[in-house]
């Protein structure tokens, strides 16, 4: 998934890593060798 605005979380699925979005830059997010997902709300 896309990175589309500053504030977006998102979260590992296979290590549970969480991140913040500070600065886009375009691209996707990438941990454990799988796209992160984002979280709602």
């Amino acid at each position: 998934m896309a990175v589309k605005k500053v504030g977006e979380k998102y979260r590992c699925g296979v290590c549970g890593n969480e991140v913040t979005v500070t600065k886009v830059g375009g691209g996707t997010l990438v941990c454990c060798g799988q796209d992160m997902k984002k979280i709602e709300g």
